[in-house]
């Protein structure tokens, strides 16, 4: 069984910057899409940036356009971990943040921003920004 763990988070002034990180262990995480998705009440739970396995070893990245440019993700295979560095947050940014492991290998551009492609999830991080 898959467990996913994120850690991270808090309170930040607009402008600011968080760092957001997620463990996957209990599976071969190399081989695993990991996504980052987030939550307001009331709301659907989006899609935030995905670090997609296409092969052994190689991977792609993509964002929702309201973070390009701000948001990075980035991948530690040796750590089990990828992580989410936010920079100038936004009011808007505030959410549950989570983190999701899918084993899927068939993932495309369209389905790999689908929550229900991913099968593994963490338990949620709240970011908070103020204005």
């Amino acid at each position: 069984q898959v467990q996913v763990v994120e850690s991270g988070g808090g309170l930040v002034q607009a402008g600011g910057s968080l760092s957001l990180s997620c463990v996957a262990s209990g599976g071969t995480f190399r081989t695993y899409s990991m996504g980052w998705f987030r939550q307001v009440p009331g709301k659907e739970r989006e899609f935030v940036a995905v670090f997609k396995s296409i092969g052994s070893n190689v991977y792609t990245t993509d964002y929702v356009d309201p973070v390009k440019g701000r948001f990075t993700i980035s991948r530690h295979n040796a750590k089990n971990m990828v992580s989410l560095e936010m920079n100038s947050l936004k009011p808007e940014d505030t959410a549950i943040y989570y983190c999701a492991a899918s084993d899927n290998r068939g993932l495309t551009k369209a389905t790999m921003t689908k929550r229900e492609n991913y099968a593994y999830w963490g338990q949620g991080t709240q970011v908070t920004v103020s204005s």
